[in-house]
């Protein structure tokens, strides 16, 4: 298993894309941070938020996916 986070940034936003590819099942996910204008450049702080965000939603997909196959199952 391999999570791939893909990151994007210019001055104000920051972009990170993951993937990631677990026994034949393929998950993406995308986050997103906006630095306000008025608040001082702190790239870290959009890169976490970003990141964190992207991997909410990959973890929100996995739950998902798991909760299909339980179901699946008839558990």
């Amino acid at each position: 298993m391999q999570i791939t986070l893909h990151v994007v940034e210019d001055d104000t936003n920051t972009l990170v894309h993951t993937v990631l590819d677990l026994r034949g099942d393929h998950f993406e996910s995308t986050g997103k941070a906006k630095r306000n204008p008025l608040d001082p450049p702190s790239p870290l702080v959009g890169e976490e938020l970003a990141v964190a965000r992207a991997l909410q939603e990959l973890a929100a997909q996995l739950i998902e996916a798991a909760q299909v196959k339980i179901e699946d199952f008839g558990c």
